[in-house]
């Protein structure tokens, strides 16, 4: 496993980073989960990303429970504020102080931890004033249930003025957590020219596209049982923009490139946002021990200019490039 710092920081995290919004808690069986997070640990990841909003809850406590006879100081432990949790009542979502000074005790608890190495607004809050997000952030540091503050899903001028504010307050926010992969490529234009500006790194979910990049969807066919693609609970909504033959042909071409490269598919795409600088950390899930294996493949390779450009010819004509769908919801409403 190779490691990288985190923003303008001295702190390192996993190339690599475990993730579970789309099974603990929900898709995954509470043991299979656990045995998700051992290979994790076995594979060399010592950084773990969730979200009291994954399952309502749940996501936090699987990893909680899976990682509490861990050294905690050998382990960084994300988890986001933001979406509803609880009975989804008018204060239990957003950014309010109230919002993030529960949810911050909640997380600690479902956790079993005394403090998150990150604590990440999930998204940005139009409904409560910054300064009183940012505040709550720059107490629950001083506190130290955190340790650093990120952010996710904002666009350049929110991390612009995020940032102002979080160094008059005294505390570092060092991180954002985009989507980012072959095919959506929407950080590109400004959010990482600001971010390297500002001495902030991103950490990405999504590397292979929702699975797409996988190469296991085939134009013309219908989509395996099992796969996210047939997932009802909330997989198949997520990846249906890519599941278009045009896009499923151009994957296609990547495979002869992975196999050149001595790559499988889910490496190349893994190792393909690594090639940004400003990405610390690429977010891998996995519904089985074996993936997460395959995965970590991809920390420390190197992809040549040449391969690049294959890449870009065969997918970049596809790829999501506009800056205007780094957004949040309008309203916080559950």
């Amino acid at each position: 496993m190779e490691f990288r710092y985190l923003g303008n920081s001295g702190f390192k995290v996993s190339e690599i980073t475990f993730g579970n919004w789309l099974t603990h808690g929900s898709q995954v069986e509470n043991d299979v989960a656990t045995q998700c997070v051992r290979a994790a640990l076995d594979a060399g990841i010592s950084t773990f990303d969730t979200a009291d909003v994954y399952a309502n809850t749940a996501a936090e406590t699987v990893l909680g429970q899976a990682l509490k006879d861990e050294r905690r100081e050998s382990l960084e432990i994300f988890t986001k504020v933001f979406g509803p949790t609880g009975p989804k009542g008018k204060n239990d979502l957003g950014l309010s102080r109230k919002h993030i000074m529960e949810s911050i005790n909640g997380s600690l608890r479902r956790l079993q931890t005394d403090y998150v190495d990150l604590y990440q607004a999930h998204r940005y809050d139009f409904e409560t004033p910054l300064e009183e997000t940012m505040q709550a952030f720059a107490d629950i540091v001083r506190q130290g249930k955190a340790l650093y503050i990120g952010v996710s899903e904002w666009t350049a001028e929110q991390l612009r003025e995020g940032h102002k504010l979080s160094r008059e307050l005294g505390f570092q926010l060092i991180s954002n957590q985009p989507q980012y992969s072959m095919l959506w490529r929407v950080i590109e234009a400004e959010v990482v020219p600001a971010s390297e500006e500002l001495g902030v790194s991103q950490i990405v979910w999504s590397p292979m596209a929702q699975g797409v990049l996988s190469g296991k969807y085939l134009p013309g066919q219908p989509a395996p049982e099992g796969t996210r693609a047939t997932d009802e609970k909330g997989g198949a909504k997520m990846i249906q923009r890519w599941m278009r033959d045009d896009v499923l042909a151009a994957v296609q071409e990547l495979k002869p490139i992975a196999r050149e490269a001595g790559l499988t598919m889910p490496q190349l795409a893994v190792a393909w946002v690594l090639q940004n600088p400003n990405i610390a950390s690429a977010i891998v899930g996995a519904s089985r021990p074996e993936q997460i294996a395959d995965s970590v493949g991809a920390a420390g390779v190197k992809l040549e200019a040449e391969v690049l450009k294959r890449i870009d010819d065969a997918v970049g004509g596809l790829a999501e490039r506009d800056p205007a769908q780094t957004k949040s919801p309008a309203t916080r409403e559950a």
